[in-house]
């Protein structure tokens, strides 16, 4: 089975569309959550998430901004775009929101993978460096993990005991880029996608991942998009000017 991974797309529609024309066919699209916030266009993707995919994985921003968790710990920029997140959504589409499940999620047809948003042992967790991941994968059983939260793609594995960073094979540029990652059997896997609407590991191409699981293999992709466009929206909007200008250094 072939499965589109999204994650992080956080309202920035150009990018979601620049994802979903360089994506080969899928037979699954997966979404790892935080689907709004930040960005200027959150019905926008939300209906276009609507047409094509079926699995959610509630994150941070999504509970925010359909004010099932409180702001508090959110800083005054994340703050000032849930807040107008909440006002800008319609009746029905913060019905979609709410309705996303915590991870982590399972597919009945993919043994031996799961997906989150943070952690596999807490949601909300931050997943930066290989000792942030080390108890998830000394005691998740699942082989495989797919998470986000953290925009940075490539993530981490463990194997014969110890615990290091995958990192693609992908250089920073302005063009369509595609690094593939042969998976070992014997190891286990904690693997992000990257962020599709605000990535923050220095390069500013939305990110998404393919993973082929009957050969077990997983595909990053970075990909230009209509950068100037997704940054006026947020001006008109009169959302943080940080908020456009941080899409264009990815950080």
């Amino acid at each position: 089975m072939r499965v589109l991974l999204l994650s992080d797309i956080h309202a920035n529609l150009e990018a979601l569309e620049a994802c979903l024309a360089a994506a080969p066919p899928w037979d699954l699209a997966i979404n790892l959550g935080d689907v709004v916030g930040y960005g200027a266009s959150p019905n926008e993707v939300i209906d276009r998430l609507r047409q094509f995919c079926r699995l959610h994985v509630r994150g941070n921003h999504d509970k925010a901004c359909t004010n099932t968790t409180e702001i508090e710990s959110f800083n005054p920029t994340a703050a000032a775009a849930a807040l107008w997140t909440r006002r800008a959504l319609t009746p029905e589409n913060l019905e979609y929101l709410r309705s996303f499940p915590p991870g982590p999620l399972t597919v009945a047809d993919i043994a031996g993978v799961q997906f989150v948003h943070g952690s596999p042992l807490d949601e909300d967790e931050y997943l930066i460096a290989v000792t942030d991941a080390l108890d998830a994968l000394l005691e998740v059983s699942a082989p495989l993990t797919f998470f986000g939260h953290s925009h940075v793609q490539g993530g981490f594995f463990l194997y014969a005991g110890y615990g290091s960073e995958l990192h693609t094979r992908i250089e920073l540029g302005n063009q369509l880029q595609c690094s593939e990652v042969q998976l070992n059997r014997d190891a286990r896997y904690l693997l992000n996608p990257g962020s599709v609407g605000q990535p923050r590991d220095g390069d500013w191409r939305a990110a998404f991942a393919i993973l082929e699981s009957d050969s077990h293999t997983v595909r990053f992709y970075r990909v230009p998009y209509d950068l100037h466009t997704a940054q006026r929206r947020i001006l008109d909007a009169n959302l943080p000017d940080r908020l456009a200008a941080r899409l264009a250094i990815g950080r």
